[in-house]
């Protein structure tokens, strides 16, 4: 795998072909260059029956990418509840953080960078979110109860007025 910088050889009739994906089934698939960096981060299948790849990874990757509903996968993938079920394992059991991190370390080594990264960027709205406990507390903070009109003791005449 090599890194592409911006400007520098981005498009090329030889990148163009590299990343067409017009012989996968969709595009959100995987390729086997893809495959063999996620392969060994991935824990087996819930069923002997079921392909890693070719059938839970890509059925997820279809639904992350397009944003469509789990019940709304197309029927060449396997029943929604097993790849939900899936999903739900990576993420539980912290697989999806760890191949996140496997593939993101890998990258930062192929552009002769450390691992880890030194430095970090904090702008002033995440600092603002942070003192305000994060996103729960600042829809509660701005946010007016409403009060019902059924319980109101006032008569809906005086009301309106």
């Amino acid at each position: 795998m090599r890194v592409i910088r911006a400007g520098t050889d981005m498009w090329t009739t030889e990148n163009r072909a590299k990343y067409n994906r017009k012989t996968s089934r969709y595009p959100s698939d995987l390729t086997d260059e893809e495959w063999a960096l996620v392969e060994p981060e991935m824990p087996p299948p819930p069923t002997g029956r079921v392909d890693r790849r070719s059938e839970l990874l890509n059925a997820i990757l279809y639904v992350l990418t397009t944003g469509c509903q789990w019940r709304a996968l197309p029927k060449d993938f396997p029943p929604k509840s097993t790849v939900h079920d899936y999903f739900l394992r990576l993420h539980c059991d912290g697989d999806l953080a760890r191949i996140h991190h496997a593939l993101y370390a890998a990258c930062r080594e192929q552009a002769e960078r450390t691992a880890s990264p030194t430095l970090a960027i904090v702008d002033s709205q995440s600092v603002k979110s942070a003192e305000k406990g994060g996103r729960a507390l600042i829809r509660s903070v701005t946010t007016r109860a409403k009060r019902s009109r059924a319980r109101s003791v006032t008569p809906p005449s005086i009301r309106s007025a």
